[in-house]
Order: structure tokens, then sequence, then C-alpha cells
């Protein structure tokens, strides 16, 4: 990665970046340059890349103080950047529209002749109220884009004299359960015996969490076991790949990695059968768990499969206790998985017997019905019957129609991207690695109901857009997919 070569740091000439903004847009639409004539940009597209030009310009030293809505959060430096990497270095170029453009340059441009101090970003603390996945940031220029990763920011704001931020780790989250081995049929609609092919992809709900939070930019850790076998070590790989702590896996000698064949319907749905008599992830123990590794963790996330048999249940609830008193925040995502447990009424007593040490819970509308007895999903006084005093938020997913929301304040919905679903295998998974990224690095959203909505419509697009691949973990996105889903790249 090379700096982005500017001849001042953006801390203390601030001035300066914005009238080089200013010539630059001026030269640029007097005499384009070569480059740009190269792309066969047309006279529309050529003064919207000038707006755009000018909007980087004034967002390069912006520092707001707050950032009350995607759309606001969005039009500062990373939509920038983006979009000049995209438009310069992208054959395939589309245009937003020119309203659109030249709403975002003037509302970078007067909020940066008006916004506080350079030095308000070295304070301590963070000062911004934004959600923490849109923050500014800075500009890091690396050699030719690949099609899935548009650019690599930083993204956190920094204290620093020369413009180099520190060297510092996101808070971690730590992700607790199961990791195996999904075999996803090549084509949908067929079942298990009719499927001509599978697709091996790496899987298991807290892991997949894990995964998805580093792929946002965050730092997880995964706890769990795999058999001492070639799927454990290859799992074992695909983390330290994805730049997920492994320190708390385990190797069992003794017991085969789990393996789960997936039946995807025509509409992406899919139906399980799992080959765990036992697997290795049923057998960790308590002494086996990382401790010390939860009680660096910010946030400690599980589901409820851990839950079904001993010993990974004590482990379970042993790990779940140990980060309660260390004052972590847990979250619960049940992922409900009935051919796993004995009976229904087993499911939900082991699902709920833990429900009331989360801090944050997340559900789809089929367990909300399972878990109220078959209650309607739809309506709000059903899902407030799953809500505990001490619980901070309870999420209910609906699948291509977003999500709902529900806290001691306020309920609401969030709407999700449209996208042709293939395999929704992970969508969920990636829903919560959303919200988690975010909370790691900022819980004080939960109470602004704004930011709330803005980090849930964040989420739901890194759920949408998990669904256009088969598999769990290769269809996870990145930061820069979903700011490039959203705004429609």
């Amino acid at each position: 990665m090379h700096e982005s070569p500017l001849p001042f740091t953006l801390e203390q000439n601030q001035s300066k970046i914005i009238l080089l903004g200013i010539s630059w847009t001026i030269f640029l639409a007097i005499k384009p340059c070569k480059t740009c004539k190269e792309k066969g940009l047309s006279k529309n597209k050529w003064y919207k890349l000038l707006l755009f030009l000018f909007a980087f310009s004034a967002s390069l030293s912006l520092s707001p103080k707050s950032c009350a809505t995607p759309a606001q959060n969005l039009g500062h430096s990373r939509l920038g950047v983006e979009y000049l990497k995209r438009t310069l270095s992208v054959r395939s170029i589309v245009f937003p529209s020119i309203q659109y453009c030249l709403f975002m340059a003037l509302h970078s441009a007067a909020l940066c002749f008006s916004s506080v101090p350079s030095n308000n970003r070295a304070s301590s603390g963070s000062s911004s109220s934004c959600s923490p996945v849109f923050r500014p940031c800075f500009v890091n220029v690396s050699p030719p884009l690949t099609s899935r990763t548009l650019c690599q920011l930083k993204g956190k704001a920094f204290p620093s004299t020369e413009g180099v931020p520190p060297a510092t780790e996101s808070p971690l989250v730590v992700c607790f359960g199961e990791m195996l081995i999904d075999f996803v049929p090549t084509t949908s609609g067929l079942s298990l015996a009719e499927a001509p092919a599978f697709k091996k992809a790496p899987g298991g709900a807290p892991a997949n969490v894990a995964v998805g939070v580093a792929r946002l930019g965050g730092s997880s850790a995964f706890i769990g076991k795999v058999g001492e076998d070639e799927f454990g070590y290859m799992l074992a790989e695909i983390l330290k790949e994805n730049k997920v702590n492994s320190e708390g896996m385990r190797f069992d000698p003794g017991a085969r990695t789990a393996l789960a064949f997936v039946t995807l319907r025509s509409d992406g749905e899919r139906e399980f059968m799992f080959y765990r008599n036992p697997s290795a992830d049923m057998l960790l123990q308590e002494a086996e768990v990382d401790y010390d590794l939860i009680r660096k963790a910010k946030i400690f996330h599980y589901g409820s499969i851990s839950l079904i048999t001993e010993p990974c249940k004590s482990a379970h609830i042993a790990a779940a206790k140990a980060a309660k008193d260390a004052g972590v925040i847990l979250s619960y995502d049940p992922n409900l998985r009935l051919p796993l447990w004995p009976s229904e009424d087993s499911a939900r007593e082991g699902i709920l017997s833990i429900w009331e040490m989360a801090d944050i819970i997340k559900v789809s509308e089929e367990e909300v019905s399972f878990l109220t007895k078959g209650d309607d999903p739809s309506f709000d006084e059903v899902v407030r019957k799953l809500f505990h005093p001490k619980l901070k938020l309870l999420l209910v997913t609906e699948g291509q129609n977003g999500c709902r929301y529900y806290t001691k304040k306020f309920t609401g919905r969030v709407e999700s991207l449209k996208v042709d679903a293939v395999d929704t295998t992970g969508a969920g998974d990636a829903f919560v690695a959303g919200v988690l990224a975010q909370l790691a690095e900022d819980d004080t959203w939960l109470e602004d109901e704004k930011r709330l909505r803005g980090a849930l419509w964040f989420a739901n697009g890194c759920g949408a857009l998990t669904v256009k691949e088969r598999g769990a973990i290769p269809a996870l996105p990145t930061k820069e997919d979903v700011f490039s889903a959203i705004m429609g790249f």
C-alpha cells in the first residue's frame, strides 16, 4: 500500500486541500486529462466526475459531529474515494444521477466550510456520533483494483500530526460454537438424492460471523473444536486466511469435523442433513475454553447448537458466564436447527435457558413463531414477549424484506436491498456480522434510533449480498462491497 501523494498533511492544511480541490476541478473543467479522455467519458459523465472531485477534496478535511442518516454517512470521504478510484480504474462505469452528485458535492463542501476545527479529530474517545462503519478515513492508494475489492480504506479517525494512523486493532468480537463443512448442491430445486454435485464450503454460524466481522474490517476470534483431520485443518487455514484469531480453536484426534448437506429450494431457501455422531464440535470441554481470550473481548457471540449435548453445553455456559462477569456484551443468535435436537420441547427449553443472559438477540420470524408456540411473528406484541428486562436490542430478520428492531425506547423496520437469491445459507450470519462489526467500535448508537437504523441498513446490505453466491463463508462481503451495493455502483 502507498500513501496518497499529498504535499502536506490532512490535519494541518485543510484550507490548502480545499483550494487544491477547487483548482483541480477548474483545471480539469478547462482541459480534461489524458487518462479520462482515454476512458471515453461523455460530457454528462465528465461533469459528474468534476462534482465528485470537489466533494472528495472537501470531505478530506471533514470531521462532522453527527451523521444522522446512511446517506449523510456515505456522502463523506469513503464515497468520494471509492467513486474516483472506480471511475479511473474500472472499465465498466456506472454513474449515479447528476442531481445526487450535485447534492453530495454541495453537502460535503458546506459541512467542510462550517465544521469543527481539525484538532477535534484528535480528541480522546469518540467525539463523532457517526455509526462506526461510516467515519472519516485516511486514504491508501493501492495497485490496480480487483472487481471485488474496489478500494482499501482505513476505518479509524486518528490523532496524528504526521497524518499516519496508529497501528491499533479494533475491539475484539469472540464467536463461540461450531465450525463445519457445508456441502451445497450446484443445482437448486432438487432433493439431496437428485442433486448431481455438491460444492464444498466452510460454514457453521459462529464461524461465519467471525469471518464476516473480519471481512468488514473488524477484529474477531473463534472458539470451538474441529476434528484432527483434513477438513479440520482446512477450516483452521480458512480462519487464518480471513485474519480471524484462532487461538481458541481445538483439534480432537478421536472425532471428525462436522459435515452438513444442504438442500436448496428454487427460491434459495434451504434444509439441512447433518453428520455429527458425535462430531468434534460437540466434544469441547470447559477446560479447553480460552477464557483469557473471552475476557479481552468487547462482544461475545454464540448460538444454541452448542447447548444440545455435553460436554459442549457446560463449556458454552461457562464461557458465557466468564464473558458476563468480565462486562463483555453478549450477543445471541439461536440459529434453530430442529433435526439436531431430541424434540421440539427440548429445543425450545434449551434455547430459552440462556435467553436472559444476552444483551443483543437476533431471531428469524420462524424462530419467533417457534419460541412463542405458534404465535404470529408479524405482530409486535408477539415479538415483545421475547424481550427480557435487561435486553438492549432484539432483532427480527425478515429475509428479503429486511428486519425489525425492538429496544426499550423504540420499535421499527428497516428495508433491505433487493437481490436475486441463489443460496440463503449464511445470510443471517452476515447480517449479525454487520451489526457486531459496528457495535464493537461504538455501542452508543443503540440509544439513537436514527443511527441504529443506519447501522441496520448496512447490516441488511451484508445479508443481501451473501445470498447472491453459494455457500456461507465464500459469499460474505467486504465493507467496500456493501458500500458499492448500497449506492448502486
